[in-house]
């Protein structure tokens, strides 16, 4: 569920109109709802509440300062993926004992800056990583904590660029490496083996998927424990689905009810990484309609958002939900919306049957609160549109849009060319 809903015919963010953000910040925009992020963290932590877990949203899909501080406030905890990203946590009132560091590429520079924040753990992601925090953590004379990230080598039903749990990507350790590192583990003084982690993907909709894989790292556990390995932590990652069009998810409770045996089993302390879930649902990118075009073969609605403002369409043919901010009853018509960018996969529906609304007219592009703004771009010398948050019946611009300044700040003309 969320707090976009239409009352007396117009599309409503929390209690205000979406028209008199947009007389306000101009198209396109985000905007986020926040009693939709409090909505989805609040399910997630009820529907586990026998095991206690830090709940450490994943940055990588929302990375606003309102929406992070939003969910800080009410006891998240964050999963970073850079430095830049552990910065900003911070910036917004994170609590660094809940903060979980992935990425396959850590630099010496980001492992520095995270042992000395005072983090929870690495996500280890290879051998050579864990050798390197080994070596970075014996020179700041300390001891980093770590979980090994298994690849358990489990297909999810999910878009191929997005599945990150079998062997043919490059996520996580086999389990083979990963038993033989914690048997070796004198060698590596400077490490504390905390704990594991599993993330087989993202926008998965089935309970069975993440149950194989959570049975066989169970299974590793029980491996380990016979070599007298004692952990604290299990990090089952995220990946929970949401509705996009007419996908029938598996509810926080669903999901809680089919794996929560599982976990108390093993006895450790529980780490959940969920982003989508959260957020997705709780944001809409606006845009304004600018023509309609009729080549005689196809029509369609041109806006003034592009793929840099939203990639996802393009970049993984996903569907969004994409509606007039007025409802209107002029007849639907089969189109395609797309945007102004000079790429033909600049589009967000292919032959989507919609009211073809005049122009200047708003649309509203939904579930775009996850990897939306955090994956665009400044293509075509397009500056990123503002992010709004809006609660109740106040909204405040969080992010401003980029101006033509913000674009050039630091380009120059060689003197050479001059």
């Amino acid at each position: 569920m969320h707090d976009f809903k239409f009352r007396n015919g117009e599309l409503h963010g929390e209690n205000v109109k979406v028209s008199t953000i947009a007389k306000k910040v101009g198209t396109p925009f985000y905007l986020y709802s926040h009693n939709t992020l409090v909505d989805h963290f609040t399910k997630i932590e009820r529907a586990f509440a026998k095991v206690s877990p830090i709940i450490c949203f994943a940055m990588k899909s929302n990375g606003n300062l309102a929406v992070l501080k939003t969910l800080i406030n009410i006891g998240a905890g964050v999963d970073i993926v850079s430095i830049g990203e552990l910065r900003k946590a911070l910036l917004a009132g994170a609590d660094p004992k809940k903060i979980v560091f992935a990425s396959v590429g850590k630099t010496e520079e980001e492992i520095i800056e995270a042992i000395k924040a005072g983090i929870l753990f690495f996500n280890v992601e290879s051998e050579p990583e864990l050798q390197e925090i080994n070596r970075i953590a014996k020179k700041l004379k300390t001891k980093s904590k770590v979980a090994l990230r298994i690849n358990p080598d489990v297909a999810a039903a999910t878009h191929e660029k997005i599945t990150t749990g079998t062997l043919k990507k490059k996520f996580g350790i086999d389990l083979r490496t990963a038993h033989a590192m914690m048997k070796n583990r004198k060698k590596y003084p400077n490490i504390i083996f905390a704990g594991l982690h599993c993330h087989i993907g993202s926008q998965i909709i089935s309970k069975e998927p993440f149950i194989h894989a959570i049975k066989r790292v169970i299974e590793f556990i029980d491996v380990l424990k016979k070599d007298g390995i004692e952990l604290e932590y299990l990090d089952i990652g995220g990946g929970l689905g949401i509705i996009y069009k007419d996908e029938k998810p598996q509810t926080a409770q669903d999901f809680a009810d089919a794996i929560l045996p599982y976990l108390e089993k093993t006895g450790l302390k529980i780490v959940m990484e969920p982003g989508r879930f959260i957020v997705g649902n709780a944001g809409i990118l606006v845009t304004k309609v600018l023509y309609l075009k009729d080549n005689g073969v196809k029509k369609f609605l041109i806006v003034d958002a592009g793929m840099n403002d939203l990639i996802r369409p393009a970049m993984y043919d996903a569907y969004h939900e994409i509606v007039p901010v007025k409802e209107t009853t002029v007849k639907k018509e089969k189109l395609d919306v797309v945007g102004p960018i000079c790429e033909s996969g600049d589009f967000f529906a292919h032959d989507r049957m919609l009211s073809i609304i005049k122009n200047g007219e708003l649309l509203a592009i939904m579930s775009a609160g996850a990897y939306g703004y955090v994956m665009s771009s400044n293509y075509n010398v397009r500056g990123r549109v503002p992010e709004v948050m809006v609660k109740g019946n106040k909204f405040e611009i969080t992010k401003n849009r980029e101006t033509f300044k913000d674009l050039m700040r630091g380009e120059r003309i060689p003197s050479f060319l001059k």
